[in-house]
């Protein structure tokens, strides 16, 4: 809006509504007295003050809605049923392998301080080196000091994936030796170029870990990490999804029947419901798979609190969608009980007992 003002009177002309530099010509022009256009100047200034001002609410308005997003990442985690850090340690099967139920001198490992101080321990020097490493060949540890209440095993399936691995060795060795429970570390990797078929490799896992006893199975990838200690590596009395709070979904669960990336069933469990299918090859639809595999036998999982749940995720390159699982997922039922343990076939190039780990080299 423009004004020429000449001898006491003023020209107020609607730019753009003309593109005319002459007045007389603009067919939008008209005059006004000075004192009408003060009048229109200063209502114009008003609304634009007005407007600011409304402006600047929904800017805070704005800020405050980033703020809780950021700061309060874990505003809806409670959306669903989880067990409180007091009940954890009951809800919990205590039950070892052979050898360490034979052990019969010394105390049982106390878990309350654990659980109840859950400290955050995922930072350094926890997750750069093993600290006063004991590890036992092949990935297994048990404390010496007292008889451990559980025995673990940690099932990765693996392939490509040699940093992650590096760093998931080093910080989960720091982690569960402080729980004090007997664990042991089964890396499987697949040795072909077949698209990766991680269910599968959950299967062999299980069945090399349930030949030497282990009563409890924790299907593990190797991209996740646990933040709070208080989570005990070990079998509740429902199979129990753990990664309930990840950093990726802003520590909120994305649907009720998420039931992958870091999951503890016990072995008779996990029989019962003959694994997990071997048909879902790529990424995608195996979790969902398991999940239905329980529903369909009556069996209810479990998650903790989302204080003991929360992870953190690895940066990892995506593998390729199984363009099949939705079809794989509608007829499943039909499968359970003829595609899982019961028609696992695989040939097992070698296995290797390394400081870490237990090796397991497969082709699927």
């Amino acid at each position: 809006m423009t004004f020429t003002l000449n001898q006491n009177r003023t020209f107020l002309r609607k730019d753009f509504f003309c593109k005319e530099s002459s007045v007389d010509r603009c067919p939008f022009s008209f005059l006004v007295s000075t004192r009408e256009a003060v009048l229109v100047v200063l209502s114009s200034f008003a609304e634009m003050i007005t407007l600011r001002v409304s402006n600047s609410v929904y800017a805070c308005l704005a800020y405050l809605a980033l703020m809780v997003y950021f700061l309060w990442p874990g505003r809806f985690a409670s959306l669903y049923e989880f067990i409180e850090g007091d009940n954890i340690y009951d809800q919990l099967i205590r039950k070892t392998t052979k050898n360490i139920s034979l052990l019969r001198n010394g105390v049982r490992c106390d878990y309350s301080e654990v659980i109840e101080e859950n400290l955050s321990l995922y930072r350094p020097p926890f997750t750069e080196e093993i600290i006063n490493n004991n590890v036992r060949l092949g990935g297994e540890y048990y404390p010496e000091e007292c008889i451990p209440s559980f025995s673990t095993a940690i099932i990765i399936p693996y392939r490509q994936r040699e940093r992650q691995l590096n760093q998931f060795l080093i910080y989960m060795h720091n982690y569960l030796r402080r729980q004090r429970i007997h664990y042991r570390i089964f890396v499987i990797e697949q040795y072909d170029p077949k698209p990766f078929n991680r269910a599968k490799l959950f299967n062999i896992g299980a069945l090399i870990a349930m030949s030497l006893d282990y009563p409890c199975l924790v299907l593990h990838d190797v991209d996740l990490m646990p933040l709070n200690l208080g989570h005990l590596y070990a079998c509740s009395r429902k199979p129990r999804h753990m990664c309930s709070s990840l950093d990726v979904f802003r520590y909120n669960l994305p649907y009720r029947g998420l039931f992958g990336g870091a999951v503890a069933i016990e072995s008779n469990l996990f029989l019962s419901v003959n694994g997990m299918s071997n048909m879902f090859s790529g990424w995608g639809g195996e979790d969902d798979d398991l999940y239905a595999r329980l529903q369909n036998k009556d069996i209810e999982i479990c998650r903790f609190s989302p204080a003991y749940s929360q992870y953190s995720m690895l940066k990892h390159r995506k593998e390729t969608p199984n363009k099949d699982r939705l079809a794989f997922l509608k007829n499943g039922k039909l499968r359970f009980h003829t595609d899982g343990l019961n028609s696992l076939v695989y040939k097992q190039v070698g296995m290797k007992l390394h400081n870490l780990f237990t090796h397991v080299l497969v082709e699927t």
